[in-house]
């Protein structure tokens, strides 16, 4: 009879777990970033890969890393929030092109509008397993100290900006970091 129960037992916990995780919001996959420093990147630009973007870059202010790639459909679905968001100039959005061909990225900028104060060509996706990418799209806000203090997975949205990034923004610059 425990022959049987061991097994039982071991798959009922299972099932829990799995379906713990399915319950889970996607766009609120852990990040163990959160609180530490941005990881530091210098990487060819997309527009002229004879120049760099690096993280120094933007060094003592808050800026946006937005990872997305022109393979990827959900950048698709985000990319006229991310040019609205631009237009406010709230922060600097600085993309981390993911996995991309050059030419094909330069083509989507060309021809979908350019939302980025800089644009790092991570083309071997290097920078984006130090920033703990899972997949594109995910954006990430840096606070002016240089710590990453959000995370968000999944194409953005205006709605989302507007809830999850833009306290946060306030914030920080309330406190004068």
């Amino acid at each position: 009879m425990l022959r049987y129960l061991i097994p039982a037992g071991v798959f009922a916990i299972l099932i829990g777990f799995f379906f713990l995780g399915l319950g889970r919001d996607k766009e609120t996959l852990p990040s163990p970033l959160i609180g530490k420093p941005a990881p530091a990147f210098e990487l060819p630009s997309v527009e002229d890969p004879t120049q760099k973007i690096s993280s120094q870059d933007f060094a003592g202010r808050m800026y946006v890393i937005n990872v997305w790639g022109s393979w990827c459909v959900g950048c698709r679905q985000e990319h006229d929030a991310l040019m609205q968001i631009a237009q406010r100039g709230e922060v600097p959005i600085v993309g981390l092109n993911w996995n991309d061909e050059l030419a094909l990225a330069q083509r989507w900028l060309r021809e979908l509008g350019n939302p980025y104060v800089g644009n790092a060509f991570d083309a071997e996706g290097r920078v984006a397993i130090d920033w703990g990418v899972y997949g594109a799209p995910e954006t990430f806000l840096v606070d002016a100290n240089g710590e990453i203090i959000f995370k968000h997975v999944s194409p953005l949205t205006i709605e989302i900006w507007e809830r999850d990034f833009v306290p946060l923004i306030r914030a920080s610059k309330g406190s004068g970091t």
